[in-house]
């Protein structure tokens, strides 16, 4: 179950990401870019996977919200381990199931 709600996140935010990197640097130049007022001095090829990478993390953390909170409170809060294998002392038995 957590492989599959994993490829809900990753591959959509995957190919966001790509449209997103298309998007930015049709309109901007690598060789262009300032930080600290300072030019830049990676390459472009650099700068484009840097970009990528950062954009693919902000829009998985966006699609694992949206897949955390469209969660039940029972699948939230349920016990991963079967009763069988609960130690003694486990202080919610009647919460997990």
């Amino acid at each position: 179950m957590w492989t599959q709600r994993l490829m809900w996140i990753a591959w959509p935010a995957f190919l966001v990401a790509a449209v997103l990197e298309m998007l930015v640097f049709a309109l901007v130049d690598p060789a262009d870019l300032h930080w600290a007022g300072a030019p830049l001095e990676w390459s472009r090829q650099a700068v484009y996977t840097l970009a990528f990478f950062v954009f693919w993390f902000l829009t998985m953390a966006s699609s694992a919200l949206t897949t955390l909170l469209s969660m039940s409170p029972f699948e939230v809060n349920r016990c991963p381990v079967s009763p069988d294998e609960r130690p003694a002392a486990c202080a919610r038995e009647g919460d997990c199931r």
